[in-house]
C-alpha cells in the first residue's frame, strides 16, 4: 500500500472510531436523561432516590469514569447497574409498578432509543 493510501486508511479508521464514539457518548446521554426525567424512584444501598438525584448519581459516576467507559453497554454494566461500595444491584421502581434491576430498565431504554434511531 503506498504512503498516502495508508494514511487515508488511518484517518478514515480514527474518523470512524471517532463517530462511534460520539455516538456511544450520545446513547450515555439518552439514558443519564431518560432516568432524570423518569420520574421513577431509583433505589440505592436500600434507600429510595427520586430520579433527578439518581441521574445526578450516575453523572458523577460516569464522569469520573472518564475513559474508560466506552459504550452504552459498559455504562450499564459497569457503573449504572450497581453500588461501587456494596456490590448491591441498583432497582428503579416506576409508579405501581414492582422494582427492577436498573440493568434492564436500562437495557430496554437503550434497545428502544436503538430502534427508534434507526427507523425501524
Amino acid at each position: 500500500m503506498s504512503r498516502p493510501a495508508r494514511v487515508i486508511a488511518i484517518l478514515a479508521a480514527l474518523l470512524a472510531g471517532t463517530a462511534y464514539a460520539v455516538n456511544d457518548h450520545a446513547e450515555i446521554q439518552h439514558l443519564l436523561s431518560t432516568i432524570g426525567s423518569s420520574g421513577c424512584t431509583f433505589i440505592r444501598n436500600g434507600q429510595d432516590h427520586p430520579a433527578e438525584e439518581a441521574e445526578d448519581h450516575l453523572r458523577m459516576k460516569y464522569r469520573r469514569a472518564g475513559t474508560r467507559i466506552t459504550t452504552a453497554e459498559a455504562f450499564i454494566e459497569r457503573l449504572a447497574s450497581k453500588s461501587s461500595w456494596t456490590g448491591r444491584p441498583y432497582l428503579i421502581r416506576c409508579g405501581a409498578d414492582a422494582a427492577v434491576p436498573s440493568a434492564n430498565w436500562l437495557t430496554n431504554r437503550l434497545d428502544q432509543f436503538r430502534t427508534a434511531r434507526s427507523g425501524t
